[in-house]
C-alpha cells in the first residue's frame, strides 16, 4: 500500500495535465476516423505525461499499464455504443444495408424495360440519364458519346447496367 501512495503522491501537475488532456484527445480519436491531429497530439501528450511522472522505470511502466487500461476499457464501452448504445441510433452511424434485390434488376423488370424509347436527359458520356415516358433511369452507352436530347432505346440490362442505343 506504501508504493503505491507513492505512486499517486509522486504526479505533478504538468503531468496531470498531460495525461488527462492525452487521455480526453485519445478518446475523442475514437470516435473520428483515422489517425488525425486529436490522435497524435493526444498521443504526445500521453509518452509527455509518462516521460513526466517517470522518476523510476518502474513508475514509467505503472503509467503506460494505468494509459493501456484506461484507453482499452473507453475503447470497450465505445465500441459497444456503437452497436447498441446511443451512437447506433445517431446520424452518424449507417444502418442500411444492401441486400440482393437492390443489386439487379429482376427478370420481369428487365424484360419490360428492353425495347422502350425515351430522351437523354444529359449527354451520355457513356453513362448518364434518359427519359422513359416519365422513368428516369441511369443508362449507359456501348461507349459512344450521344448527346442530350437525342432518341435512345434500351437495348439490354445487366444487373443495374441498362444498355441503350441512339435511334
Amino acid at each position: 500500500m506504501d508504493g503505491f501512495f507513492a505512486y499517486i503522491t509522486g504526479w505533478s501537475l504538468p503531468a496531470i495535465v498531460c495525461l488527462l488532456v492525452g487521455l480526453g484527445l485519445m478518446i475523442f480519436e475514437m470516435f473520428t476516423p483515422g489517425m488525425g491531429l486529436p490522435g497524435l497530439l493526444g498521443a504526445g501528450a500521453l509518452i509527455a505525461a509518462v516521460v513526466l511522472r517517470a522518476d523510476t522505470f518502474a513508475s514509467a511502466l505503472i503509467t503506460l499499464a494505468l494509459i493501456i487500461v484506461i484507453l482499452a476499457i473507453a475503447a470497450f464501452f465505445i465500441y459497444r455504443s456503437f452497436q447498441k448504445g446511443a451512437i447506433s441510433r445517431s446520424q452518424i452511424v449507417l444502418n442500411d444495408t444492401i441486400e440482393e434485390k437492390s443489386t439487379s434488376l429482376s427478370d420481369d423488370a428487365a424484360k419490360e424495360l428492353i425495347g422502350l424509347e425515351g430522351e437523354c436527359l444529359t449527354a451520355l458520356r457513356p453513362s448518364g440519364n434518359a427519359d422513359f415516358d416519365g422513368r428516369r433511369l441511369d443508362v449507359v452507352s456501348a461507349g459512344e458519346f450521344i448527346e442530350k436530347g437525342s432518341r435512345v432505346r434500351i437495348e439490354a440490362v445487366e444487373g443495374l447496367r441498362i444498355l441503350v442505343k441512339k435511334i
